[in-house]
């Protein structure tokens, strides 16, 4: 029911391009597109054309909206395009705003990449409404923190998914495919018939957001109008009729239009399904099973890649890490080297200076023996030569200790020289331990993951009347009840998120900007009905007959 409404198409603007053609654009939620069309073209040239160009199958789902003189209504398939114009607008709170936006990002960007999605990428983009942005002393940088933050949060759905989860939030909004139209009851007191896909809501003129009363599709039998004068029979036949005038005939087929149509959808989304469309929904599933698994494959490659850009980073530090060991060891070696070069050096300059002492020494004592044996005559000769001896002596004696002293030393260098040799080796040997490594490690494999009846309509003069099949409503009512719970389940989690949002910008609020609509809105909140299937359901649980007296009571 509300899928058939989130999909509509916006009319937004027409003019006069030349003589025999004019320019249309037709603006969807994420796309703008502009189509020339002929003067003679009729609304369903320009549907026909539309739904091509997209590539819908489910046409009976869709249309083109657009609002003329403060009156929305859908474009005639059998009347020219140029007679039929648009702008509409639908109040969302800031929070929904932002969840919005992180949706829009997913569904253009892909997934988040901290890498890729830096901050400003969101600087060119307007993702938000200004009312939003002027409510608010935020700056652009905080507005794109917070969508960045939930955008993040989708991460691995796809671009449809993102979409569909887009219209599933913007289908609860309060004024989501709610088309208003000015009417009056027995009293004359002006009131707002609104029609959706839900049922038809009177309104407060001064408040949109929130319906005074609701009749469900399921509990109306019989719709028509006779000139300004429309009624609505409920299904109860001990009910008394729902009357109100409005300001136009014009506007009494418009309404019984949308009327028709919305029930005419309402009623298609519960019968069985035709054999097209349960070939259109085989088919569907069996895209999204191939796109399911191309995903996944895209995953594992994806993956599989990260894996190996992980390994050869690792390799690459590794490798980096033993050249470095390489270098130092090479460099140890070298240090090593020389300084066994220079202990060799050393201890040889050492050793020759023991050979030398060595034979100074020897010299030394064939000089004294050589003195000994000639031996002066006199005792002067023999005092000076006693004299000499003993000085002899004692510079053999101071030559035997030095020359014992350089043969220690030598023998000292040549332990040094070993120990050094022996570094040399083991440098050598870690060098070639260096070498001989394995360059890649093995890899652990990756594991693979596991893979009706169409009701009747009957035009008189200036009356049309519309009949609902009482079997076929009676039918729907657990149905319907049924749908809200199941959606009502599945809406807790994203409220949640919308209010802890909603809290958290609530002190940056420049209340002095909200708008009539932001009042109305929060006091809904305040209140718990901020949504719009809470407030319908609430107003549905009195009596119709209840509903129909207070309305006239308005």
């Amino acid at each position: 029911m509300a899928g058939a409404i989130a999909s509509r198409m916006s009319f937004s603007s027409l003019k006069r391009k030349q003589p025999k053609t004019f320019t249309v654009r037709i603006v969807t939620m994420d796309a703008e597109m502009e189509f020339n069309c002929e003067m003679k073209w009729k609304g369903k040239d320009l549907f026909d054309l539309v739904c091509r160009t997209l590539g819908l199958r489910e046409t009976w789902f869709f249309g083109l909206q657009y609002t003329i003189k403060d009156t929305v209504a859908w474009l005639k398939m059998d009347k020219k395009v140029k007679k039929q114009i648009l702008d509409e607008k639908i109040y969302c709170p800031p929070e929904a705003s932002v969840l919005l936006a992180s949706y829009a990002v997913q569904a253009k960007y892909g997934d988040y990449d901290p890498s890729v999605h830096k901050r400003g990428f969101l600087a060119q983009e307007e993702l938000l409404p200004k009312r939003v942005i002027n409510l608010y002393q935020m700056t652009p940088e905080m507005w794109e923190e917070r969508i960045t933050a939930w955008y993040a949060e989708h991460r691995g759905r796809a671009r449809d998914e993102a979409e569909m989860e887009y219209l599933k939030i913007a289908q609860d909004l309060e004024m989501y495919g709610v088309n208003y139209f000015a009417i009056r009851n027995k009293k004359g007191t002006e009131l707002l018939l609104g029609v959706d896909a839900l049922g038809l809501h009177i309104y407060d003129p001064e408040n949109r957001l929130t319906p005074k009363i609701s009749f469900p599709w399921n509990e109306i039998r019989n719709i028509s109008y006779s000139d300004k004068e429309f009624t609505i029979k409920p299904l109860d036949k001990k009910i008394d009729v729902f009357k109100f005038n409005s300001s136009k005939l014009r506007v009494n087929k418009l309404i019984l239009q949308l009327c028709i149509g919305n029930h005419d959808l309402f009623m298609r989304r519960r019968k069985a399904d035709s054999l097209e469309v349960q070939q259109m929904k085989a088919q569907a599933r069996e895209e999204k099973a191939r796109k399911q698994m191309e995903r996944q494959r895209l995953a594992r490659e994806k993956q599989m890649r990260e894996e190996a850009e992980r390994t050869r980073d690792e390799l690459e530090r590794r490798l980096l890490q033993m050249k470095e060991e390489a270098t130092m060891a090479n460099e140890a070696l070298m240090r090593s080297e020389e300084t066994a070069d220079l202990l060799a050096e050393k201890a040889q300059i050492t050793e020759e200076e023991a050979k030398l002492l060595a034979q100074k020494a020897a010299e030394a004592e064939q000089e004294m023996q050589r003195i000994k044996a000639t031996a002066i005559r006199t005792e002067e000769e023999k005092r000076l030569m006693e004299q000499k001896v003993l000085e002899a002596e004692v510079l053999a004696l101071k030559m035997a200790e030095e020359s014992e002293r350089r043969a220690k030393e030598a023998d000292q260098l040549k332990q040094d020289l070993q120990e050094a040799r022996e570094a040399e080796r083991r440098a050598k040997q870690k060098l070639l331990e260096i070498a001989t490594k394995p360059t890649y490690p093995p890899m652990n494999p990756i594991p693979a993951p596991l893979p009706p009846d169409i009701p009747s309509f009957n035009l008189i003069g200036d009356s049309l009347s519309f009949d609902f099949k009482d079997t076929d409503m009676k039918r729907l009512s657990m149905e319907i009840e049924k749908e809200k719970v199941e959606y009502m389940e599945k809406s807790k989690h994203l409220q949640e998120q919308l209010n802890e949002l909603k809290t958290e910008i609530e002190a940056l609020k420049l209340k002095e900007r909200e708008t009539a609509l932001d009042i109305l809105h929060n006091e809904n909140s305040d209140r718990g009905g901020s949504s719009k299937h809470n407030t319908i359901k609430k107003l549905t649980l009195q009596s119709a007959k209840s509903r129909v007296a207070f309305f006239e009571e308005l």
